[in-house]
């Protein structure tokens, strides 16, 4: 309970130092190189740990998340992708990170965009959280959104919170992308639960 009460404190003043500072006013964001799309074998076989995949999946699984839609536009139009790895970052500067698997065919997309908004799914949003882990699908059909107020990113209907931002850095991290964003806007609704996910199973928050 502590560690919400401290992302919520955070929220607040993350939207007082936005406010202090006029972020809208901020520059156009710029492309980010997407990086190529590797082999996923990321180490020398001789450098790996002894640790099966599977086991690997399922101790972490144990580790309960809240699920996000990372959404952007390019100039084709909206794309997005379901994300559980989001975290916030820094408070100053307001910085927040995702991590994408270095195969995705969705991260090029944000890259070439240089923007993209997270939004966070509410409990009852399983339904839009799988329609947006499917690949090659139209992932925003039957979705309504708007324009996120700085970047334009797809900012989802019905979501409890979203935070848009731009892209700031890209680190490699084995076969992920640790992308690093510096929020511009955020907001959220002080009701609502957020959608849980837990050993491959969605569930909620209850205190």
């Amino acid at each position: 309970m502590g560690d919400v009460m401290g992302h919520e404190g955070m929220a607040a003043t993350v939207v007082r130092y936005l406010r202090s500072v006029g972020a809208a006013a901020t520059a156009p964001a710029e492309p980010v190189e997407a990086l190529p799309r590797p082999d996923l074998r990321a180490v020398r076989d001789d450098e790996r740990l002894p640790v099966d995949p599977a086991e690997f999946r399922g101790v972490l699984g144990h580790f309960a998340t809240g699920v996000t839609v990372i959404t952007a536009r390019d100039e084709t139009g909206p794309t997005g992708f379901a994300c559980q790895s989001f975290a916030s970052l820094s408070l100053d500067p307001p910085l927040v990170v995702f991590m994408v698997g270095r195969t995705s065919t969705t991260w090029p997309r944000i890259a070439r965009a240089g923007t993209f908004c997270v939004n966070v799914l509410g409990a009852e949003q399983g339904p839009l959280c799988r329609a947006f882990a499917v690949s090659g699908a139209d992932k925003f059909a039957g979705v309504g959104f708007d324009a996120a107020p700085v970047t334009g990113s797809p900012r989802l209907d019905g979501v409890p919170a979203w935070v848009d931002c731009r892209i700031r850095t890209v680190h490699t991290g084995g076969d992920h992308l640790i992308v690093v964003g510096r929020v511009e806007a955020l907001g959220g609704t002080a009701e609502g639960e957020p959608l849980l996910f837990h050993r491959g199973r969605f569930g909620r928050f209850t205190a």
